[in-house]
């Protein structure tokens, strides 16, 4: 269980602080909600307690792990396998996982591919969101600002 003012994150929307535990009736049936603020979408979710295992929430990751993530970024080989939308798929998929690691490999394998060839508007996007996803963990991880972590995560990204 969460508590009031842990930091989160809700995969394919990014990182959040718990901002409160309350009750609600819906639909005659009382349940635990967490309210919690995505701050780089500036938008306030309410999720059922119950649900948040099946969502994937977790606590952010811790800064080695973090750390971890930036020093691997740009290991391992781009899966070029199946045609367009498969691959398409399997990076919306990383996305959703929660994963960091996953999230890291889509952000770096669209880098990858946008070198050779430039990225059609639905890759474009979802490197665009996959990048603010990241960026939105690293800045609860470090504890910057949003411009800051997205220097830190663009300086990374162009190491090749």
């Amino acid at each position: 269980m969460f508590q009031v003012g842990d930091k989160i994150f809700y995969p394919a929307q990014g990182g959040g602080i718990v901002e409160n535990i309350e009750e609600r009736i819906i639909l005659g049936k009382s349940q635990l909600y967490y309210s919690i603020n995505i701050l780089h979408r500036n938008m306030q979710v309410m999720i059922p307690i119950d649900k948040t295992e099946l969502l994937g929430i977790r606590h952010v990751v811790d800064p080695q792990k973090l750390d971890d993530v930036f020093t691997t970024f740009h290991d391992g080989e781009t899966d070029t396998t199946g045609n367009d939308n498969q691959r398409d798929r399997r990076n919306l998929i990383k996305i959703k996982s929660g994963n960091i690691y996953e999230g890291a490999e889509v952000i770096r394998d669209l880098v990858r591919c946008n070198s050779k060839k430039k990225l059609g508007t639905t890759k474009k996007n979802m490197l665009d969101n996959a990048r603010q996803i990241l960026i939105s963990e690293v800045v609860l991880v470090k504890d910057i600002p949003q411009e800051q972590a997205a220097d830190l995560l663009d300086r990374i990204i162009n190491i090749q």
